[in-house]
C-alpha cells in the first residue's frame, strides 16, 4: 500500500528588485529577422501588457546567483517545517540553466545546484542526496512528482523540491519576449505521513510532446543582427505555445483529478504556472468547458505573474507559499482543501498534481 504524503513546510525568495515595465522604453528591439519593430516602445510595452497583464517583475541583485536563492527558499522551508536539514533524504532542484553571473551568460551546472544548496544549508548527513530536474517551467511539478512517488514507496521520508531561476540573465535584452522573464526561487519539503491523515497527495499526471513542439521554446541567437556573437537565450514561439497550452493543459489537469477521484466542484484553488495571464485564463475557461462546470475564476486561479513576472519553475511554489503566509490578496488555504498544481513549458512538457490540505 502507497503511504500518504504531505506538505511539510514551504518557503520563498522574491529578489528585492523591482523592474517596471516603463524600464523598457530605452531598449532596442528588434523582430525575428533582424528588422527594428515600426512601433514605438510605448506602444509595443503597452500591448505586451494587455496581452501578458505583467505590470513589473523581479530580478535578482548582482550578487545573487540562482542557487544563492535556492538556499534562501530552503532555508525558509525548513523554518516552517517540524524538521531539520539533516533529516532531508533528497534535495531536488528543478532549474533550466544553472547559475549564471551577471556578466555572461554561460550556463554553469557543475556541481548540481541541489548540492550547492546542500552545502550553502550546511547539512552533513551523507544520506541526504542531491540532484537537478531540468523539465522546462514544469520543472518543480515533476520534482514534485518524483518526491511523492519516492515517498509513496517508502524509498524517502522527507524530500525537498525547490524550483530556482535567474532567467534576466539568460534572455535576449533586443527581444521584446524578454520583458515576460523574471527571477526568484521557492521551496517545498514533502513528507511521509501516517495513514490517520486526512489528506495529501491524491495523484499527478504529466506528458511530453517532443515532435514540432520540441522547438516551441529552445535557444537562440540575439534578434539584433550586429549581436551574432554566438551567446544563445531563450527563443519561444508565442502563438504555438499558446495554441498548444490551451489545446492540452486542460486535458492534463482534468486526467489528474480523475485519478484522484475528485470533479472540479472539489477543487477550491488551482495553481497554475504563471507563464501569461491571458492565457492561463484560457486554459481554464477550456478546463471549464472540458468538465461541464463553471466556477468563480478570480477565486479558483491565483495570479501572481501581474508584479513577479514569468519566473518559471518557481511561480507555483511562490504562489503556495504567498497564500500560505497570507501575503495573496482574496485567496486563503485551509485544512481540508483540494489544490491542483499545473504547469507547462519547454519541451514541450505538461503537468498536475492534486493535493488535499490535511
Amino acid at each position: 500500500m502507497k503511504r500518504k504524503v504531505i506538505i511539510n513546510g514551504v518557503g520563498s525568495c522574491i529578489p528585492e528588485r523591482v523592474v517596471k515595465n516603463e524600464d523598457f522604453l530605452n531598449s532596442e528591439f528588434y523582430q525575428e529577422n533582424g528588422e527594428p519593430f515600426t512601433a514605438d516602445n510605448l506602444e509595443i510595452i503597452q500591448k505586451f501588457e494587455k496581452i501578458t497583464g505583467i505590470r513589473e517583475r523581479r530580478y535578482a541583485n548582482d550578487n545573487e546567483n540562482a542557487s544563492d536563492l535556492a538556499a534562501i527558499a530552503a532555508q525558509r522551508a525548513l523554518d516552517n517545517s517540524s524538521i531539520d536539514g539533516e533529516d532531508l533524504d533528497y534535495i531536488i532542484v528543478a532549474h533550466n540553466f544553472g547559475d549564471i553571473t551577471p556578466d555572461s551568460n554561460r550556463i554553469d551546472m557543475m556541481p548540481s545546484l541541489a548540492a550547492r544548496v546542500k552545502h550553502k544549508l550546511g547539512i552533513m548527513n551523507p544520506g541526504t542526496s542531491c540532484y537537478d530536474v531540468i523539465f522546462g517551467c514544469p520543472g518543480w511539478v515533476q520534482g514534485s512528482i518524483q518526491a511523492y512517488q519516492m515517498i509513496a514507496m517508502g524509498d524517502a521520508e522527507n524530500v525537498m523540491v525547490i524550483g530556482a531561476e535567474t532567467l534576466s540573465r539568460i534572455v535576449d535584452k533586443h527581444d521584446r519576449d524578454s520583458m515576460i522573464f523574471s527571477d526568484g526561487a521557492a521551496a517545498t519539503i514533502f513528507q511521509a505521513a501516517g495513514d490517520d491523515v486526512d489528506g495529501g497527495v491524491l495523484s499527478q499526471a504529466s506528458r511530453t510532446d517532443a515532435n514540432a513542439e520540441v522547438n516551441y521554446l529552445a535557444m537562440g541567437a540575439s534578434n539584433h543582427p550586429e549581436k551574432q556573437n554566438g551567446a544563445k537565450y531563450i527563443k519561444m514561439k508565442g502563438r504555438k505555445i499558446y495554441e498548444y497550452a490551451l489545446v492540452n493543459v486542460a486535458d492534463a489537469i482534468k486526467c489528474a483529478m480523475d485519478k484522484a477521484g475528485v470533479t472540479l466542484n472539489d477543487v477550491d484553488k488551482i495553481l497554475i504556472h504563471q507563464a501569461n495571464e491571458k492565457m492561463d485564463e484560457a486554459i481554464l475557461k477550456k478546463l471549464f468547458k472540458v468538465c461541464k462546470d463553471q466556477k468563480p475564476m478570480e477565486e479558483l486561479m491565483p495570479m501572481t505573474i501581474q508584479t513577479l513576472g514569468n519566473s518559471s519553475v518557481a511561480t507555483i511554489p511562490t504562489m503556495l507559499d504567498l497564500i500560505q503566509e497570507k501575503k495573496l490578496e482574496n485567496h486563503l488555504i485551509s485544512s481540508g482543501d483540494v489544490l491542483v498544481f499545473a504547469s507547462v513549458g519547454a519541451g514541450m512538457h505538461i503537468n498536475a498534481m492534486v493535493y488535499k490540505v490535511p
